[in-house]
């Protein structure tokens, strides 16, 4: 037997750390070659770290939410055959974390063969609950699944490695224990520790700078987009073959071109350390997009030279990327200006938080039919609501209404985007 030190590997481009996000295993877990040990996230990319070999895992270096340097040792495995460990190399505990102490269940962990494990069969978890404390091993999207199926994850038992509760062991207990979802009303009392790290850290930067260092006046204005809508309509209907379907977003940011040509100070970054504003040329135009890890904000890159159609199609390109975790660095930095939207959830009114250091960011709320008078009778009429925020420190009030007026006689004269000048 010997032991296999695994080190943080080298992810590129000039990362010095990287911050842990998640571990898949614990002390005393059996590992194959290729399982997935732990996740780390730099502020380019996520990385999962894989182990190179079958063995048991006997220490861990870092906490979730730690930064570890690159090279640090993060995982020691023991495994069947020579290690790579001299005893001058071995690694020591991290500071403020002890030597896992031998426990029954651990030496009987310690005495099963290692290999690969033979494949079997998902049979039906036995609801067996943990004990109170004892939290159960699943990834974020699981745990969101759970919570909205009202699964109580102490009644799964899991099917991953050290327990771990995936999919198919939710898809499972569906199946064969209903009930157990839906069981009357019963006392919770325990605490669930979360700590916030990874994206949700960095979100949580991001608000807590925007909050704390930009005075933010919000101005809400109702847009009857009836006109727009059945505009969009006749276009998805009669669009060729090699365009995007149309969303509202298209749409609003192509008023949103306009109405900063009139009122470029719109499009800046303000730098608050040097008390310089920035006014940008180009518009680049963040799109707040939500993703089961977070808040994310791809970036369309020069809406000013986009048609409709071409602006759409970046949004899809972009949303898509950001959902699936594999947008560039680059395409998620640099915007001057963001939208947000809710979509359906959107609300009847928001209050965006500028997203830091921009000046201005403007807010979709949902869209109602509601009875509007026009000078004869009531009638119905499809609206919404733009909720949008500004940095009252180089906005003044009365310029923000000028902008969002300007946007929404735009979007209710539809035409309008489609002419020059």
């Amino acid at each position: 037997m010997g032991e296999y030190v695994i080190k943080l590997p080298d992810v590129g481009e000039g990362v010095a750390e990287a911050e842990l996000v998640e571990w898949h295993v614990k002390v005393g877990d059996l590992v194959r070659e290729d399982t997935v040990l732990a996740a780390v996230m730099t502020d380019k990319a996520t990385v999962e770290i894989p182990s190179p070999s079958d063995g048991e895992v006997i220490w861990l270096g870092a906490e979730v939410g730690d930064r570890v340097p690159i090279g640090s040792p993060v995982v020691r495995l023991k495994i069947a055959g020579e290690g790579n460990v001299t005893e001058s190399e071995e690694p020591r505990p991290a500071a403020g974390k002890a030597e896992p102490e031998a426990t029954p269940e651990r030496t009987k962990a310690a005495s099963k063969p290692v290999g690969i494990p033979t494949t079997r069969a998902i049979a039906a978890p036995a609801a067996v609950p943990r004990p109170e404390g004892e939290k159960p091993i699943a990834s974020p999207a699981v745990r969101q699944r759970a919570r909205e199926a009202g699964i109580d994850l102490r009644q799964v038992s899991g099917s991953g490695p050290a327990g771990r509760i995936t999919h198919e062991d939710i898809d499972v207990f569906l199946t064969r224990a209903p009930q157990t979802a839906r069981a009357g009303l019963v006392r919770k009392t325990l605490v669930e520790d979360i700590k916030i790290a990874g994206l949700r850290r960095r979100i949580a930067e991001k608000m807590s700078l925007s909050k704390s260092r930009i005075p933010h006046i919000t101005y809400v204005e109702e847009v009857d987009v009836t006109t727009l809508e059945e505009l969009r309509g006749s276009l998805n209907k009669d669009k060729r073959t090699d365009r995007p379907r149309l969303t509202l977003l298209p749409f609003l940011m192509r008023a949103m071109v306009k109405a900063i040509d009139e009122q470029p100070q719109l499009n800046a970054i303000f730098d608050d350390e040097a008390g310089t504003v920035h006014q940008h040329g180009a518009v680049h135009i963040g799109i707040a997009t939500q993703t089961r890890n977070g808040l994310m904000v791809p970036v369309v890159k020069h809406a000013e030279a986009r048609d409709l159609w071409d602006c759409a199609a970046e949004v899809n390109r972009l949303a898509e990327a950001a959902r699936e975790g594999t947008a560039m660095r680059e395409e998620l930095f640099g915007s001057t200006i963001t939208i947000t939207s809710l979509g359906a959830m959107g609300g009847v009114a928001t209050t965006p938080v500028i997203n830091h250091p921009e000046v201005a960011i403007i807010g979709v709320n949902k869209m109602m039919i509601r009875p509007l008078w026009d000078g004869t009778n009531f009638v119905p009429r499809k609206v919404m609501n733009l909720s949008s925020s500004f940095d009252h420190r180089v906005i003044d009030g009365w310029d923000a209404a000028v902008f969002v007026q300007r946007i929404k006689a735009l979007l209710e004269t539809p035409a309008l985007i489609f002419v020059d000048g």
